[in-house]
């Protein structure tokens, strides 16, 4: 009988401990579950209409991650989707350079008036991430940088999270170790609540997206208006 008793103990504090974490993860990424989410994907760079298919495993990835949740997500295209994200918390996967996702570049606009995203050109600082004094350079393939940024709209009831990395990889790399780390990031911030943080995606030429590590956490320049 005494087994019994505790092995239910055990069996009850191991689902509470599993319960407990997946409140928290759901709170770091803004989700309610049971309700459900919108992901809102770009263009392949230069083409229109056609999503890269790296981000539409990013979209696979953040799937996943509501089903956690018992949320259902609903995907939009970013040339297409207008409006508030109401009551639904959104994922807006994708960088606005040559207005692959122009839905990022209005939420830039709005939210985050201490970022910048440069340009497509041949120079050294072509796409470079500007964060503040704070500059990440684009090395394809080579070492990458993503930014990631949540916040909530005042028309919202429910947060935005922004994942604007500098290639469809980057998007990955950001999601991936948002998921499998998200409590040492939660750590490392003031608030879960609005934050913006930059992710280093290195030796991609060996790692691919796998070995992304948390590199700033750049909340109050990405925020402060001038």
């Amino acid at each position: 009988m005494t087994s019994l008793i505790g092995g239910a103990c055990g069996w009850l504090w191991e689902r509470g401990k599993r319960s407990r974490m997946l409140r928290r993860k759901a709170a770091f990424f803004g989700v309610v579950p049971g309700e459900p989410c919108l992901v809102v994907v770009g263009n392949k760079h230069g083409l229109p209409d056609v999503t890269h298919r790296r981000d539409v495993d990013v979209v696979a990835e953040i799937a996943a991650l509501a089903g956690q949740f018992g949320s259902d997500v609903v995907t939009e295209s970013s040339n297409t989707f207008r409006g508030s994200n109401d009551d639904r918390t959104e994922f807006c996967v994708g960088g606005p350079v040559g207005e692959a996702n122009v839905r990022t570049g209005g939420h830039l606009a709005a939210h985050l008036p201490g970022v910048r995203v440069l340009p497509y050109d041949d120079g050294p600082d072509s796409v470079a991430l500007v964060v503040g004094e704070h500059r990440y350079p684009f090395d394809k393939n080579v070492q990458e940088y993503a930014l990631v940024a949540k916040f909530t709209p005042p028309e919202a009831s429910r947060p935005v999270l922004l994942v604007c990395g500098q290639s469809p990889l980057a998007n990955r790399a950001a999601v991936h170790l948002l998921k499998r780390r998200y409590a040492e990031v939660a750590r490392a911030l003031e608030s879960v609540d609005r934050f913006c943080i930059v992710v280093r995606v290195p030796e991609i030429r060996t790692y691919g997206y796998q070995a992304a590590t948390f590199e700033r956490d750049v909340t109050r320049e990405a925020f402060a208006r001038a």
